[in-house]
């Protein structure tokens, strides 16, 4: 495998790895599930994405890096969204709506500051 492709398919094939893992620990402990899921792995993997496609150039690392802390708090936004329609009793899809909605107020709110 090139350099090339290992960059752009490394990143998804890694990924799936990480959700195959949740099925499975999920029938062990939903604990290290959660644990597992909530792993930083895309940070991770969008910085090898940015890396590889600038050449390692370090001021574009840098400033992709600025904007995280943003990211996280719609992150976190979402998170306690889901969380809290799930104490709701809430079904699926509208858990992960109520989250989604969540996470674009912040997206917004955070963008017009």
């Amino acid at each position: 495998m090139n350099q090339d492709t290992l960059r752009q398919v490394g990143p998804v094939i890694l990924s799936i790895l990480v959700i195959l893992a949740v099925a499975v620990v999920r029938n062990y402990s939903r604990t290290l599930a959660a644990v597992t899921a909530t792993m930083p792995i895309a940070i991770p993997l969008s910085l090898w994405i940015i890396y590889s496609g600038f050449d390692g150039d370090r001021e574009q690392v840098r400033e992709y890096t600025d904007a995280l802390p943003i990211g996280l708090l719609s992150t976190l936004a979402f998170t306690v969204a889901v969380w809290f329609a799930a104490r709701a009793g809430w079904k699926l899809w509208p858990m992960i709506g109520a989250g989604y909605a969540a996470w674009g107020v912040q997206k917004i709110a955070c963008c017009t500051l």
